[in-house]
């Protein structure tokens, strides 16, 4: 019995060697781990002072940042061109795979598409802008006519009501102020129209360029994909279709609430004896194009010619341009667009003053896209992979808006 208790004591006393001396060398590894991660050939060495080589790499992607900045500036217009040729090739693209599934050749359906756009173009500038041209150059025949009732107009209501003539700035001031802003505007015209389109060549080059990407865009498909790193590219598939989706709605949403707004105030204009009616209706259809400030550049031209023909007139056609906004947003807009854009209107203003000063009116009209892509992306990258409370967040929020603790 003694000696099965030496022998069994010897048993532990050698597991409990062979514990401590595993346990020594895991310490020690883990002691020599721990220390080249916090050796300063380590990639992500933490609390150590900046070095010369790592400020001669900061300051060298600084420069490259400023040359691709640079870059991008100098092609400004060619990638304007190829925004809106990827813009429309997202919209086109389920009609020509629609047409794809009724055995149509990608290529014939991509030609038929394109055909039926011009088609349509074509009938507009053949049929429309004809007496659009005549009511606009009416219009600025009768500009002196017109600016002389809004001046008698102004000083009558000025003799009634002085406070309100003490209020309201001068007529030259007033004309002085449009003057400036007609010009601001036309200044981003012409530099849109001579920057961007350049004439009918940069147009076919746009069709061409629509057509090459509509016949075969699974390369351009595949290339964005591989450009995502593995653990971003489900994320990346996402956000192309998320985008893809959205930006088929919205311009479906643009055509719709356009052509119903355009019709709408022209013909109630036309009603009430304000015109160019016709001029004022493609106007508030154009103005669907650019987000939240549409209508306020719409109503301004109008206001103003109705003003001009007496007060009954003025508040006639305010009537009209309130109903017919308030049946769009209320009514129009959520059963077209549905949840699909949901974007605050700050962040449409936002893309708006920011597309329209880098790349004038028709960056202005890419500013919905350009907010939806940064909001998907934003999602997609970085709101989604932490998996939050959205609705713990929505509580919080609304706590901090009403004061509440």
């Amino acid at each position: 019995m003694a000696a099965m208790k030496r022998v069994s004591l010897s048993r532990r006393t050698v597991n409990l060697r062979s514990q401590s001396v595993a346990a020594t060398q895991a310490s020690r590894l883990a002691i020599r781990w721990h220390g080249n991660m916090e050796s300063p050939d380590c990639s992500i060495a933490q609390n150590e002072p900046l070095s010369y080589r790592g400020a001669r790499q900061l300051l060298a992607l600084v420069v490259l940042l400023v040359i691709v900045a640079l870059i991008l500036r100098a092609l400004e217009s060619v990638l304007l061109l190829f925004a809106i040729v990827f813009l429309v090739a997202m919209v086109l693209n389920p009609i020509v795979v629609w047409l794809e599934r009724h055995r149509f050749p990608r290529g014939v359906a991509v030609a038929l598409v394109i055909l039926g756009l011009l088609v349509v173009a074509g009938t507009v500038v053949l049929f429309a802008i004809p007496p659009l041209a005549r009511q606009i150059n009416s219009l600025v025949q009768n500009a002196p006519h017109v600016w002389d009732g809004i001046r008698a107009r102004m000083d009558a209501l000025g003799e009634r009501y002085p406070a309100i003539r003490n209020a309201l700035p001068q007529t030259d001031e007033i004309i002085s102020r449009i003057a400036d802003a007609a010009g601001t505007v036309g200044n981003i015209l012409l530099r849109s129209t001579i920057g961007f389109v350049g004439g009918v060549l940069s147009i076919a080059l746009a069709i061409l360029l629509l057509f090459f990407v509509l016949v075969n865009p699974e390369p351009l498909v595949a290339f964005y994909l591989a450009l995502a790193p593995a653990r971003f590219r489900e994320q990346a598939k996402r956000t192309l279709a998320r985008l893809m989706h959205q930006m088929v709605m919205w311009a479906r949403g643009v055509a719709i609430n356009g052509a119903i707004t355009g019709i709408s105030i022209g013909v109630l204009l036309w009603l009430i004896g304000v015109q160019p009616a016709l001029m004022f209706g493609a106007f508030a259809f154009l103005g669907e194009f650019l987000p939240n400030v549409g209508a306020f550049f719409v109503s301004i031209p109008i206001l103003f010619v109705a003003l001009s023909m007496g007060a009954t007139k003025f508040w006639l056609a305010l009537g009209v341009i309130l109903l017919v906004y308030q049946v769009e947003l209320n009514f129009l807009v959520p059963f077209v667009l549905g949840k699909e854009m949901r974007l605050h209107p700050v962040n449409i203003l936002f893309f708006t003053l920011a597309m329209a000063t880098s790349f004038g009116i028709l960056g202005a009209i890419l500013a919905v896209p350009a907010a939806a892509l940064v909001q998907i992306m934003i999602d997609e990258l970085y709101i989604k992979p932490r998996q939050l409370d959205k609705t713990a967040i929505q509580r919080e929020a609304a706590a901090l808006v009403r004061h509440e603790r």
